[in-house]
């Protein structure tokens, strides 16, 4: 776990410098540039972006070649963040242990700044040189996996499940196919982005798409049970919302010690997926086990 926790905290070191440069904010920037700074470098784990860069590396790809689409990502998240805090949504007041974005400025520059974030993700994505051989089909085929994983057929339609079904008791199978959608379509996405341009070939792609759906459902099942028993202090946001609001949730649906045990069984899986590849999927297989085993 200490490899891990060096692995993870130098990667995150290398997305937040390399957005910083993409997106700098000082005391004269215009409001709008200080309010999507200010959500973007609050902190957080940097999942998706350093999923994207193991996933280069782990077929034997360069990391530092996909750098672009890992922010991306992360600009992607934010922004789902920022929007998922407004008070139309689930109206929470804290994340990352800072106010909201919404509260930090107000609501109609917090719904910019998320709109912000996303067009300057793909303003990022389309950054690079398309005319050089053999650089244009794999980050148009990551383009078009990010736009599908971020819009209305993924994030955004696994989000409208989740504010439609509240107060409705959901079925286990809706129940992960909501999060699969809000959850696992983003994760999907950054880690087979990163295996496409790291030079993965459709098979390796094809196992690296399991593995994140396996963590990306995972993460959530997680998320779920920090909810009920995690330290508010440690998740920088309040605990106990989702009762709160009656949402669907796994240990609602099934009790604190089954949804353990079933994120378990989906680390299990996600690192099966991953039998075929060498040492370079290492670090991989051990983001699957912080995943579960995490705190905040």
């Amino acid at each position: 776990m200490s490899d891990l926790k060096t692995y993870l905290a130098v990667q995150r070191q290398k997305v937040n410098r390399a957005l910083e440069a993409m997106l700098r904010a000082d005391a004269n920037s215009p409001r709008i540039v200080k309010a999507m700074h200010y959500s973007l470098m609050a902190g957080g784990k940097r999942l998706r972006p350093i999923l994207c860069l193991a996933a280069a590396e782990a077929v034997g790809g360069n990391s530092e070649n996909v750098i672009q689409a890992a922010c991306a990502m992360e600009m992607i998240h934010t922004y789902s963040l920022v929007h998922d805090d407004l008070p139309a949504m689930d109206d929470d007041e804290r994340r990352r242990g800072k106010p909201t974005c919404h509260v930090a400025f107000d609501e109609a520059t917090a719904i910019l700044a998320g709109d912000g974030l996303l067009t300057l993700a793909f303003e990022i994505l389309t950054n690079t040189d398309l005319s050089v051989a053999n650089n244009a089909k794999p980050w148009l085929q990551v383009i078009q996996r990010i736009a599908a994983g971020a819009g209305y057929k993924g994030m955004i339609e696994g989000q409208m499940r989740d504010i439609s079904s509240e107060n409705t008791k959901l079925t286990l199978t809706e129940l992960e196919a909501m999060h699969t959608l809000k959850t696992g379509a983003l994760i999907e996405a950054a880690t087979c982005a990163g295996a496409i341009l790291g030079g993965g070939v459709s098979a390796q792609i094809e196992k690296l798409k399991i593995y994140a759906r396996q963590i990306g459902l995972a993460f959530q099942v997680t998320d779920d049970i920090l909810n009920v028993e995690g330290d508010p202090q440690l998740l920088g946001k309040a605990v106990g919302t989702d009762q709160n609001r009656n949402k669907n949730t796994y240990p609602a649906l099934l009790g604190l010690a089954a949804s353990k045990t079933f994120a378990s069984e989906l680390i299990d899986k996600s690192l099966q997926a991953l039998e075929s590849f060498d040492n370079s999927a290492k670090p991989l297989r051990e983001i699957a086990r912080y995943v579960i085993a995490r705190n905040r």
